[in-house]
């Protein structure tokens, strides 16, 4: 008889433990959230703040940008301003009547237009105001081509025109409208300038390129020479030039307004101040953005915390897991994706409070709502990074444990 035959190299290997596939381990890392309904919201609360806040802040920054550079394209860059500057002993200095001609005879000049202070001429509602009581409006002497050389519009009733040119009336700037009381136009609006009464034929829009303007009241040249012996002596004097060339025109309008005295004349452009409070605004952002992330650290403590509590209440069901068969790996992934689901919900609840935020902002201010693509996607990018890093440590921990020892502290 033959012998029995022998197996080759001994016992086999023991069994495989069996892996969980990747889908598994997602709704197994969801189903540890939905156990615990109460503390999941209140550690993505956490998160959803700091989210909002950032989300918030670039959103609303955007709008205002948006706002802003609809403005300047529609008020243009091409504005200058030139006005009397001070002589050589520091006293005030004067245009020469001629600067309005010699600078609307450059050839880069579009069109041009003077104002002229009146002063010691006091604006008030009637007669029986105090004297005392004056609001600060001053009243200019200005051309009819004023408004559309700084691009003002008209709120209430009409500009200056021909029709209106010697006749005594005014139109007034927002805020000065505001002081007088004025809301609406009819023909017996009127307002006492010096000791004449005026009629009221309009209201403008604020002046965003004049802001000067808008505490005054406007009156024709002519009517202003002939009531108030107006000399033609320019306050300040606005040039619309062609936008290619306002760098060499700022450069030599000085000297074609005074050729005597070039020295004595500022020369500025006011679309700068709009340019420079935007620069300001992005400062603040990125102040605004710092508490933001401060906020966005202390919801990452919040999801790291409840992390731990998570793994130290559920010693028995870690234990439980790995005496089935559980392998390390994936009890460190289910709670690694509980900690990642657990910041995205957060991020995702942050975001649709920001975009809220800043859209009832936006329309309460008559902005366009302008919120970048990118500030939604990478919120939700960074607060899944942040609980990844949040719940790396607790999900080694309860790697870590032998099921021995987590099943007997159950």
């Amino acid at each position: 008889m033959r012998a029995p035959l022998r197996r080759r190299g001994g016992p086999g290997p023991g069994p495989r433990p069996a892996r969980m596939a990747f889908g598994d381990r997602l709704r197994t890392g969801a189903g540890g959230l939905r156990a615990r309904p109460t503390r999941v919201v209140l550690s993505a609360l956490g998160i959803a703040i700091g989210i909002a806040a950032m989300v918030a802040v670039v959103g609303v920054s955007s709008s205002g940008r948006a706002e802003l550079d609809e403005r300047i394209g529609r008020l243009g860059t091409n504005l200058v301003t030139v006005s009397p500057g001070s002589d050589l002993f520091g006293g005030e200095a004067t245009l020469p009547e001629e600067a309005q001609g010699r600078i609307g005879r450059m050839p880069e000049v579009e069109s041009v237009s003077q104002v002229e202070l009146l002063s010691g001429t006091n604006v008030y509602r009637s007669d029986l105001v105090p004297s005392g009581e004056s609001g600060g409006i001053g009243a200019y002497a200005v051309d009819p081509g004023l408004l559309e050389t700084i691009r003002a519009e008209v709120r209430l009733g009409s500009g200056l025109n021909p029709a209106t040119r010697d006749h005594p009336s005014v139109v007034l700037g927002a805020a000065a409208a505001e002081r007088l009381g004025i809301d609406r136009i009819t023909p017996d609006t009127v307002v006492l300038i010096g000791d004449t009464y005026f009629s009221v034929v309009g209201v403008l829009e604020r002046a965003d390129l004049a802001p000067e303007l808008d505490n005054a009241a406007l009156i024709g040249r002519s009517v202003a020479e002939r009531v108030f012996g107006a000399e033609g002596e320019a306050s300040t004097v606005y040039v619309r030039v062609d936008p290619e060339k306002v760098a060499s025109v700022r450069e030599r309008v000085g000297r074609n307004a005074n050729p005597e005295r070039p020295n004595e004349v500022e020369v500025s452009r006011p679309s700068d101040a709009l340019e420079a409070r935007r620069a300001a605004d992005q400062t603040l952002n990125g102040l605004l953005l710092g508490l933001g992330g401060v906020a966005l650290l202390v919801g990452g403590v919040g999801v790291a915390n409840t992390m731990v509590i998570s793994v130290l209440e559920r010693r028995g069901e870690i234990g439980l897991r790995r005496a089935l068969g559980a392998t390390r790996r994936d009890v460190r992934t289910q709670f690694l994706v509980e900690a990642m689901a657990l910041s995205a919900l957060g991020g995702l609840a942050g975001v649709l409070l920001g975009a809220a935020a800043t859209a009832g902002y936006a329309l309460l201010r008559g902005w366009p709502v302008a919120l970048p693509w990118w500030a939604g996607v990478g919120a939700v990018c960074v607060t899944v990074l942040i609980g990844a890093v949040a719940g790396l440590w607790p999900a080694l921990r309860a790697a870590a444990q032998q099921p021995t020892e987590a099943l007997g502290s159950a």
